[in-house]
């Protein structure tokens, strides 16, 4: 657990170590059965006394051990630098999976769905509030990958209404209807508690634009606030330091045989992607 806390503090630091984290804690989520567990976080703040706003931030499906992408950290970075508090749970490690998903499985009977990964997104949220320098100020809930997925389905939980989330960015989630999606209504229509942004690259081949697309369209035609932005020639992971690269072991239901996908960083994308995600947050959650 030790290990794993302080592997998650590296990956939310980067550059600034810990300097400017909270002592990792571990906080209680319960399972859709009742039992309740512990799952690791990490926490970075601003200086100051606060109240700040917050962002509970889901990581994708490699996790938050030695094999992150570490897309987590650096948008904890950005976020911290313009006055918001984040907190990163850690879904996997204490669940038997802390190199990830994204090329095998949990192992049977271990759950680490998206629906499942909402809870601990509402475990954090009531870590937060339990902290004087977040108190009741709003909070939003952001993800990449599979926590861009496990982000939205945050958002149509139960724990959700007014004590939830003001807001929530979800990037390249896989939108297609469940299994492995989106949960819809009877009529197909996505319906979040609050405002939702997805962002999303045109070039993606494990989670594809177009599905998003036409879930925010009919969300739209049905009155939810929910917006989509896609960037040309970007593929999934744009928000990584990483070269683009095709990995043949990856899971994609989106590819024939299941296997195979590309992911890699696309510069100007994520320039971008910075300034809709702090002026989306800036306008619902301060």
């Amino acid at each position: 657990m030790r290990r794993a806390l302080v592997a998650a503090c590296l990956l939310a630091g980067l550059a600034g170590g810990c300097a400017s984290a909270a002592s990792g804690p571990s906080i209680t989520t319960t399972a859709p059965g009742g039992v309740t567990e512990q799952i690791p976080a990490a926490i970075r703040r601003p200086d100051g006394p606060g109240p700040f706003p917050a962002v509970v931030m889901l990581h994708d499906c490699s996790g938050l051990g030695p094999a992150s992408s570490g897309a987590p950290g650096r948008w904890a970075d950005e976020l911290v630098a313009r006055g918001y508090v984040v907190i990163l749970p850690d879904s996997f490690t204490t669940r038997g999976v802390p190199g990830g998903v994204c090329t095998a499985g949990p192992a049977r009977g271990t759950d680490v769905s998206p629906e499942r990964r909402a809870r601990d997104a509402y475990a954090a949220l009531a870590h937060l509030r339990t902290l004087p320098w977040v108190g009741d100020r709003p909070v939003g809930v952001m993800g990449g990958s599979h926590g861009g997925t496990t982000t939205l389905a945050t958002m149509q939980s139960a724990e959700g209404g007014r004590a939830g989330f003001a807001a929530a960015v979800s990037l390249y989630p896989r939108c297609a209807p469940r299994p492995g999606g989106v949960r819809v209504d009877a009529a197909g229509v996505y319906r979040p508690a609050a405002p939702v942004l997805i962002l999303i690259g045109e070039a993606d081949d494990w989670t594809p634009a177009e599905t998003c697309r036409t879930l925010v369209e009919t969300a739209r035609r049905a009155g939810q606030p929910v917006a989509i932005k896609t960037y040309p020639g970007a593929h999934h992971s744009f928000d990584s330091r990483n070269p683009v690269r095709f990995v043949p072991g990856r899971i994609n239901p989106s590819a024939p045989g299941g296997r195979g996908a590309t992911t890699g960083g696309h510069p100007e994308a994520w320039t971008d992607s910075i300034r809709e995600v702090t002026a989306f947050f800036d306008r619902h959650l301060t």
